[in-house]
């Protein structure tokens, strides 16, 4: 007789949780933009990313969860990396348009 089958954790990894995180803020962020300030939504966002990244250059590979969608930490690491900080970026240049 086998031992009884432990249940499945859903996210079963520390990156599924951190995937998680920045979904979660990353909606906010959305919502930000929705319904208020969007440069402080659009700069939430891009900090969710990057906190994609450092997770990802963190965390071993078969740690990472759904923070891996590449055979390259580093590629996923620049890809998040890229955009989080151009997003941050651009929220921060764009000047204000009249009337807005």
């Amino acid at each position: 007789m086998s031992p009884p089958e432990e249940p499945r954790r859903i996210p079963s990894t520390l990156g599924g949780k951190v995937y998680l995180v920045v979904v979660g803020i990353s909606g906010v962020g959305l919502a930000i933009v929705a319904f208020g300030p969007w440069r402080r939504g659009v700069a939430l966002i891009g900090l969710a990313l990057l906190l994609g990244a450092l997770a990802r250059a963190l965390l071993r590979d078969r740690d990472a969860g759904m923070l891996r969608v590449r055979r390259s930490r580093w590629v996923d690491v620049l890809m998040l990396g890229g955009v989080g900080t151009a997003l941050i970026v651009l929220a921060s240049v764009i000047p204000n348009q009249p009337g807005s």
